[in-house]
């Protein structure tokens, strides 16, 4: 499986190490300094769980080097969502997976208005986590879980297909019955606790 990490802080960064490191061909989108780094030496997380090192597959901030992904993991800003789509959309196939696990509610609803709504899934992650320096990701706390499902949320075979990825990297996860549901709650978490 063709795997894109689009933006390697601390969401990608993390998830996207554990992907490489379980041997999966991972391209990661970096950008200045910390993609230099990433380049030169891998990308090093530090963890609670134990730290690794990989190196990806590709490391590059140009889109056009990359090969069609199966999958496609979104580690940037909410804000950044509309623009990385515009950017993703050429080099995308009918079968790609995009999955965002950005805070907020309505990161689906923005990648609808670019992307063709066979290629969204839905998703938010738990993780404390955040660039320590160029090259390296610090996961400080949380156990790490990424919680997804399809839109409409069916237990699709793409689905069950992305838990088997996910169960392999030894990433915990979670497809729940209403993933709207989880992506609210999520998002009352971080509004009360941000505005704590």
């Amino acid at each position: 499986m063709n795997i894109l990490i689009f933006g390697i802080g601390g969401v990608g960064g993390y998830f996207g190490g554990k992907l490489a490191q379980a041997g999966f061909d991972v391209t990661m989108i970096a950008r200045g300094k910390h993609l230099e780094a990433i380049k030169e030496n891998g990308l090093e997380v530090e963890s609670i769980n134990g730290n690794f090192k990989v190196k990806p597959k590709l490391a590059t901030d140009n889109l056009a080097e990359v090969p069609t992904p199966d999958l496609v993991i979104l580690g940037v800003k909410s804000w950044q969502i509309q623009e990385v789509a515009k950017q993703l959309k050429p080099i995308i196939s009918a079968e790609t997976m995009i999955l965002p696990l950005q805070n907020g509610a309505n990161n689906v609803e923005k990648l609808l208005e670019i992307i063709p709504k066979k290629n969204v899934l839905a998703g938010l992650c738990h993780i404390v986590s955040f660039v320590e320096k160029p090259g390296k990701i610090k996961h400080a706390s949380f156990e790490p879980r990424i919680t997804f499902g399809e839109i409409e949320n069916s237990n699709s075979e793409r689905i069950q297909q992305l838990r088997s990825v996910f169960d392999k990297a030894e990433i915990t996860n979670f497809n729940p019955e209403n993933i709207q549901l989880e992506i609210w709650k999520k998002f009352l978490f971080i509004t009360t606790i941000s505005g704590l």
